[in-house]
């Protein structure tokens, strides 16, 4: 096979450049197509189903929260493993699959079960939402905002209305988490002297409280020529709205929530707080999705966070530097690249110090990024993305491809040379043949070789080999031994 291949590259070398020109175009659309990352998708496929119960203590949420979501979604198809934690006011459900599940089949049938979940949980315990769906390493950006005159209710409004949603909309964002600042509430700090006074229970001001702020339709007022639609207000805008709520009317005289009641301006109960240089303020962390390249949609981002920058108020400072996982890939991209020329610069030093051909350089410099492009398009095929992993084989494989390429052309040079002194010299192709089929064993050999090194990688087992299985090179004992009997 090999004899036919080189005979082959011989007889047609404009086909064999046409060739080495066309996978060249093809990996360099590959390079600049694939997704990039920080490392490959290493986590096995799972969900993650949260569920807020404010005012419930640790046992209270494990008893009557945690406990019902894990006897849902187990049982579903698929499953591995199921694992909780359960803390003041949250319980985090872990649900981790088969290798190989469909995530999106996954979520459907937990959605489904979790719809029935509903009736189960005590009266005040949110519904059960599963988190959007995020890669491993999905933490892409942080952000901070910071201000010297603003507070922390103004910067948690900004980032909870305005910046959250504004990046939720950026292609390939799976969602963007806010900590720190003050959430800003309308507080009704009932009185219970006040309530004794006027006869009243505390679900009548809870009750009055929601009603005051609900929507519904009011109906229609019908005219000879037109029907006009009654519109009910409902917005509240102050405190002194929502002071203004009739709870009841005694003898003809409304007892308002502010009469009953302390109605102001607080911030949420916190269960954590975030500091930025020092500074109090709030952290917006993005995570992208799975399948995303993360250097093209952190562009898209940076694009987002200037155009809100220049909104911003007076006095308020956003700090984009915090944590940039690009930065990383960046770095790895421009190591590799200082690979690649150090070791063409070397290269072609020692060929030009001991062969003396300009021809041989350029030949043993082709093959770098002829046989980088190639992995890439291997690559691709399998499914792997370009990530910190795979450039660092990339960059120990470039001694290996370039031994090779100097030894099949040093011997052919080396024939050719013999070839010119003898009286009867042979046609120079036949030369190139025979000396390339010379040491043509010997290099693929010690190629087999240095791949031996790298078989125990996939036995391995545990993240090892879901890596394998992820990139579909997971081999089995059976699987190696029926290949080497029919490689025979």
């Amino acid at each position: 096979m090999l004899t036919r291949l080189i005979t082959f590259s011989l007889q047609y070398r404009p086909v064999v450049l046409l060739l080495a020109m066309l996978l060249m175009i093809a990996g360099a659309v590959a390079v600049r197509e694939a997704p990039w990352d920080i490392f490959p998708e290493f986590a096995p496929p799972q969900l993650v189903v949260q569920t807020e119960a404010s005012g419930l203590s640790t046992e209270e949420v494990e008893r009557l929260v945690t406990i019902p979501v894990e006897s849902a979604v187990n049982g579903v198809s698929r499953l591995k493993t199921l694992r909780s934690s359960s803390a003041p006011g949250l319980s985090v459900v872990t649900a981790i699959f088969e290798d190989g599940t469909n995530i999106l089949d996954a979520r459907q049938l937990v959605n489904e079960r979790l719809g029935e979940l509903g009736p189960q949980l005590p009266a005040g315990v949110s519904t059960p939402r599963l988190t959007p769906l995020a890669a491993s390493t999905s933490k892409m950006l942080m952000v901070g905002l910071t201000s010297e005159t603003g507070s922390l209710e103004e910067l948690r409004t900004l980032a909870d209305w305005t910046m959250q949603s504004r990046l939720r909309a950026v292609r390939g964002v799976a969602h963007v988490e806010v900590f720190g600042g003050d959430v800003k509430q309308y507080q009704i700090l009932v009185r219970p002297e006040r309530l004794q006074q006027a006869q009243l229970s505390l679900a009548q001001v809870v009750t009055a409280a929601r009603q005051s702020t609900g929507f519904g339709g009011a109906g229609f007022v019908e005219t000879p020529t037109q029907r006009l639609p009654i519109q009910q207000r409902t917005r509240i805008e102050s405190p002194d709205d929502l002071a203004a709520a009739t709870v009841m009317i005694e003898r003809g005289v409304p007892i308002t929530l502010g009469q009953v009641a302390d109605v102001t301006v607080g911030s949420r109960d916190k269960v954590g707080d975030a500091v930025i240089n020092g500074k109090r303020g709030v952290l917006l962390v993005i995570h992208k999705q799975p399948s995303f390249n993360t250097l093209a949609v952190t562009e898209d981002v940076q694009v987002a966070l200037e155009s809100l920058r220049q909104s911003l108020p007076d006095g308020i400072d956003m700090h984009v530097d915090l944590f940039r996982q690009a930065t990383f890939i960046e770095r790895a991209i421009s190591n590799l690249n200082a690979a690649i020329v150090v070791g063409a610069v070397l290269v072609a030093l020692i060929l030009i110090a001991f062969l003396f051909q300009w021809r041989t350089v350029v030949i043993s410099l082709t093959a770098i990024p002829l046989s980088l492009l190639g992995a890439v398009l291997i690559l691709r095929a399998c499914g792997a993305s370009l990530n910190a992993m795979t450039l660092g084989g990339l960059a120990i494989a470039l001694g290996e491809l370039v031994d090779d390429a100097i030894v099949d052309v040093e011997n052919v040079l080396r024939r050719l040379r013999e070839n010119r002194r003898r009286p009867d010299p042979a046609p120079p192709l036949q030369v190139v043949l025979s000396a390339s089929l010379e040491v043509r064993s010997a290099v693929v050999y010690a190629s087999f070789i240095v791949i031996l090194v790298f078989v125990p990688v996939f036995f391995m087992g545990g993240l090892g080999a879901h890596f394998s299985v992820r990139w579909g090179w997971r081999i089995s004992p059976r699987s190696l031994c029926h290949w080497l009997s029919h490689s025979r």
